[in-house]
């Protein structure tokens, strides 16, 4: 396998293992389900299953890793992926253009794309009584 692929899958895991204590991971595991799911001799329903269970196995991996500051821990589960992906690429050369189409949604780009995608409010006219809220993600808001 040659360098510039180790490199991408050493990027698509370390974009997935960011992703899993993000808010954005509903999404990111979809989307690796899909790429994981493709690469297996059936892609079935199970399949979609199985590799999902593993992700978010993964991400508790993660998140207990993160919370004892067990840094060993926490690198294992990025090396994990970072192998699946290499194994991945490895049997299908093409996916590289998937992997790196699911990089530029997962990483944050240059203009704050990635992750939530890509958001522009406008407001027009004028506000005469009341208040304006915009916003991309909202969560816990509470006025008054």
């Amino acid at each position: 396998m040659d360098a510039e692929l180790t490199a991408l899958a050493a990027a698509g895991a370390t974009a997935l293992v960011q992703s899993m204590v993000g808010d954005g991971w509903a999404h990111a595991r979809d989307r690796a389900v899909g790429f994981f799911t493709r690469r297996r001799a059936t892609g079935n329903d199970e399949d979609t299953v199985a590799v999902a269970g593993e992700l978010d196995e993964a991400r508790d991996d993660l998140v207990a890793a993160r919370d004892a500051d067990d840094e060993d821990a926490a690198a294992d589960v990025q090396a994990e992926w970072r192998n699946r992906m290499r194994r991945a690429l490895r049997a299908d050369p093409a996916a590289a253009d998937e992997l790196r189409v699911l990089l530029r949604e997962l990483a944050p780009g240059e203009e704050g794309e990635g992750r939530g995608g890509h958001v522009e409010n406008t407001i027009s006219g004028g506000v005469q009584h009341g208040n304006v809220i915009q916003a991309h993600t909202v969560g816990d808001v509470r006025l008054g």
